[in-house]
């Protein structure tokens, strides 16, 4: 069983930054693929960004592109989100994810869950 502990988050004012960190227990950390997610109010689930096992190979849903950036380290079983230019719509609740297989998209069906920080961009 892993468990995925984060932290981070907070209120910013828009065109701010943040960063989450995601902190995993276990010693396979390294062969999973690891996501992030954002849930708004209201609103479904929304896959944010990617990152492979060894950390070469990301993937970012468009509206974050160029601002988010998805890391890990591996020495340390965390993965990060590191949010530049922050926007009131990048307002949710988010949640970093593990995957056992080593998958890292937003199809993926993730076998592990953190749980949940509040991120609130005001205007």
């Amino acid at each position: 069983q892993v468990q995925l502990v984060q932290s981070g988050g907070g209120l910013v004012q828009a065109g701010g930054s943040l960063r989450l960190s995601c902190a995993a227990s276990g010693r396979t950390f390294s062969s999973y693929g690891l996501g992030w997610f954002r849930q708004a109010p209201g609103k479904e689930r929304e896959f944010v960004a990617g990152i492979s096992r060894i950390g070469y190979s990301t993937y970012y849903v468009d509206s974050v592109k160029g601002r988010f950036t998805i890391s890990r380290d591996n020495a340390k079983n965390t993965v990060y989100l590191q949010m530049n230019s922050l926007k009131p719509e990048d307002t949710a609740v988010y949640y970093c994810a593990a995957d056992r297989s080593g998958a890292y998209y937003a199809t993926t069906s993730y076998d592990y869950w953190g749980q949940g920080t509040q991120v609130t961009v005001s205007s």
